[in-house]
């Protein structure tokens, strides 16, 4: 995922309302910016650290500005945007990042699904099977581990029992983590801020759903998955 132009740089001041963030541009006015993150964040801001932002050219937008990456308070880089997550294992995909996946055609995003309606990010055919792949933003580094969610997600059980479902129906389920972190080099369930995710994590994994983390590379020219990483069940 390339940025062009390249993203701005300028200095994080304070993250509110939840979608909204001040950031101190390197001319050194101060501007507020879109937030586009629903989770809590933990351990991802610092004030005062440098962040990265994107500028819309739509003239109707309210905030032209979008914070993409924060720095953590131990220096590691974060990929706040969990909008940008789909595209980039959309990229990596094509890329070939996914081997077992080698075959599998029509790469679709935004398929509806399952009984609680759900819509897989991606989802791919081969024959009559089909393949539902679900795609989570991971920036949440504690203690050397990587977790997620940051936060209790109700959305993200339901996805983990619609891929179940999708499974017990014979077709095939993926569970893609998008890690947008420098620092995180394995991801497991977050069962300190989420038991019952984590719960479904086991029972998603037992069922046959399967579990891929994909790690990113940060910059201000390009975003990109480059390789796996280990994922803890």
């Amino acid at each position: 995922m390339l940025f062009n132009p390249p993203l701005y740089q300028g200095l994080f001041l304070r993250r509110y309302k939840r979608f909204l963030a001040d950031i101190q541009a390197a001319s050194g006015e101060q501007i507020t910016l879109h937030c586009p993150n629903t989770g809590s964040m933990r351990a991802c801001l610092a004030e005062g650290t440098a962040c990265w932002y994107s500028i819309s050219r739509n003239p109707k937008r309210k905030y032209a500005a979008t914070w993409e990456i924060a720095t953590t308070p131990q220096g590691h880089l974060a990929g706040i945007n969990t909008g940008r997550a789909n595209a980039l294992v959309g990229e990596a995909i094509h890329a070939g990042l996914l081997p077992e996946l080698a075959g599998w055609s029509d790469l679709t995003a935004e398929v509806r699904y399952g009984e609680e309606n759900s819509r897989a990010d991606w989802c791919v055919q081969l024959g009559a099977q089909r393949c539902y792949i679900e795609v989570k933003n991971a920036t949440l580094l504690e203690c050397e581990q990587g977790y997620f969610p940051d936060a209790v997600s109700a959305r993200g059980s339901k996805h983990l029992r619609e891929l179940i479902r999708m499974v017990e129906g014979g077709q095939r389920a993926l569970l893609v983590y998008c890690v947008q972190h420098s620092g995180i080099n394995s991801i497991t369930p977050a069962a300190h801020i989420d038991p019952q995710y984590a719960q479904w994590c086991v029972r998603a994994r037992e069922a046959g759903v399967e579990f891929v983390a994909l790690k990113a590379q940060l910059s201000a020219q390009e975003i990109r998955l480059t390789h796996r990483i280990a994922v803890d069940i």
